[in-house]
Formats: structure tokens, C-alpha cells, sequence
């Protein structure tokens, strides 16, 4: 059996599908922290905790086989729950929310099951702002169900397609370091007070230490809200935002300085910058 990928810090949007003859092929959308508990709980029924819509279609007994809601996909890298809960209530609502609504996403009668059209959804959703800024991971939890995004709706090249089981681990305030006193940002040579934010390069022997907002401006380019990756302006390595943010907060992560990997990119929140919390904040 493959061994999960550790995840930190992470907030994820899933989709089930039901395996259940009598459901079979009805699909759910949510929202989690612990994929795996998650699942445990849609099969369990709602007195553990699983939600309202799939309690009583799964597990169930039929021709001596046991049938469960299998969480098929799952994407996962937003900063924080809001921009999580936000990307799952758009998926539920695409003729809701404005984001999606010059589309007109309706699902094609007689040629396309509910789960083709999630994913449909799914794959327009990860192509207009805000979600094509960040640099989200979509995660085949079940190989078996992997369906290929088409030519022309495939993801944005910073976001990452992968399979595989994964692990959550949620990060703790004490887990992220504090400041020390009169360390100086090198990029506007200001003092990185208490209240602000740093941010060190991804490259071990890099010097670079300077705000998060100097770095954010010093990589964001016309029309982007948030920075999707840059060139370090000390030691010319070419890294994402999102894992720069990641080790901001603590988490582990892996790094070549010669040949980077763009696997494992997640994004934090970004809170420090008011022109991604007005992005963020509008109603969808």
C-alpha cells in the first residue's frame, strides 16, 4: 500500500462518489481538514458526524459486498478555510456564484453523469480568478476514478496533478517561530517588527530576509492579486510562492537549488496584503 503524503496546515475541498447500487454514482462536495477522518465519517452515517445528504446511501450489504462513498478527488493548498469554504460552495452552486455564472454550467442530459459534470465544474472553477492565482494541488484519491482534464479547460501550470493517499497535520501557533528583535529587512531596510511578517528564501544558503509585502511586491505582476513565483533577488532561484509561504508557517518541505520540484506547492494565507483579503471577500 503506497504510504500517505504528509500534508500541513491543510484545507481541503473533496468530492465523493457513491459505490452503493441502490445511489450509485450520486456525488457529494465538501469541505475538510482531515481527509481521512472525513471518509470515516460519510460511510459511519450521521450520528458520526457525517453530513445530512449521504447518511443512509453508504456502506451498505448487497450481493455479499460492502459498499462505501469513496472520496475520489480532492484539492487542496488554500491559505486558509474562508478561501476553502469559499472554492466548495462555488462548487456546489456554479449558477450561483458570479465567479462562474457567464458560463451558464448546466449538465448535458443523457450524455453526462453527475460525476463528469462535477469535474467539468471543477475544471473551470480552477481557471478563473481568484482560485487560478494559487497554486492548489488536485489529488486523485482514487486512481481507478482519474479522469484527464481536456486540452482546453487543463489547470493553470503552477497548480499540481497528482494520486496517491494523503495525511493532514495541522500546524499550531507555537509551531510557527517568533521574530527576534532589530532583524532588518533587506530588500527596503526597515526594521521587521513584531507585528510584521518575514519571509527567508527556500535556498539554505540564501541570505535573504525582508517582508513578506516587499517579496510580494518585488513578484507580483500586472493583474494578479497574489504572486504565483518569482526569481530570489539574492540568489536567483527561481521558487513558488506558495512554499515560500509554507515554510513561513513551519511547515516541512523539500527543495533542490539546482533542479527544483514542483510537487507538494501549497499556499498560505497571504494576510499581510489588503488587495488579496478584497479579493478574497467578494460575495460569490
Amino acid at each position: 500500500m503506497t504510504e500517505p503524503e504528509l500534508v500541513e496546515d491543510f484545507f481541503g475541498v473533496y468530492l465523493l462518489y457513491c459505490t452503493n447500487p441502490k445511489y450509485k454514482g450520486r456525488t457529494y462536495v465538501g469541505y475538510t481538514r482531515d481527509p481521512n477522518r472525513r471518509i470515516m465519517q460519510h460511510n459511519k452515517g450521521i450520528w458520526a458526524g457525517g453530513a445530512h445528504r449521504t447518511n443512509n446511501k453508504g456502506p451498505c450489504i448487497y450481493a455479499d459486498k460492502k459498499y462505501f462513498r469513496k472520496m475520489v478527488v480532492i484539492v487542496h493548498g488554500f491559505p486558509n478555510n474562508i478561501s476553502a469554504l469559499r472554492f466548495e460552495w462555488a462548487w456546489q452552486n456554479p449558477t450561483k456564484t458570479i465567479r462562474l455564472q457567464h458560463l451558464n454550467l448546466k449538465k448535458i442530459p443523457r450524455k453526462e453523469s453527475e460525476f463528469k459534470f462535477k469535474l467539468r465544474i471543477l475544471s473551470e472553477m480552477l481557471r478563473v480568478g481568484p482560485w487560478c492565482r494559487l497554486p492548489l494541488i488536485i489529488r486523485w484519491l482514487e486512481p481507478e476514478y482519474r479522469e484527464e482534464f481536456p486540452p482546453e479547460r487543463i489547470p493553470p501550470q503552477h497548480m499540481s496533478i497528482c494520486e496517491g493517499p494523503v495525511k493532514s497535520r495541522n500546524l499550531k501557533t507555537k509551531d510557527i517561530n517568533p521574530i527576534p528583535p532589530d532583524e532588518e529587512c533587506l530588500l527596503c531596510s526597515a526594521y521587521i517588527t513584531n507585528g510584521q511578517t518575514k519571509i527567508t528564501c527556500l535556498n539554505p544558503n540564501c541570505e535573504l530576509l525582508c517582508h513578506i509585502t516587499c517579496l510580494a511586491e518585488l513578484f507580483l505582476v500586472p493583474g494578479e492579486y497574489v504572486p504565483v513565483e518569482g526569481t530570489c533577488p539574492f540568489c536567483d532561484l527561481k521558487v513558488k510562492w506558495g512554499d515560500l509561504i509554507r515554510k513561513m508557517k513551519g511547515c516541512a518541505y523539500t527543495t533542490d537549488v539546482e533542479e527544483y520540484s514542483d510537487e507538494e506547492v501549497q499556499d498560505i494565507a497571504f494576510a499581510e496584503d489588503p488587495s488579496w483579503m478584497q479579493d478574497c471577500n467578494y460575495d460569490l
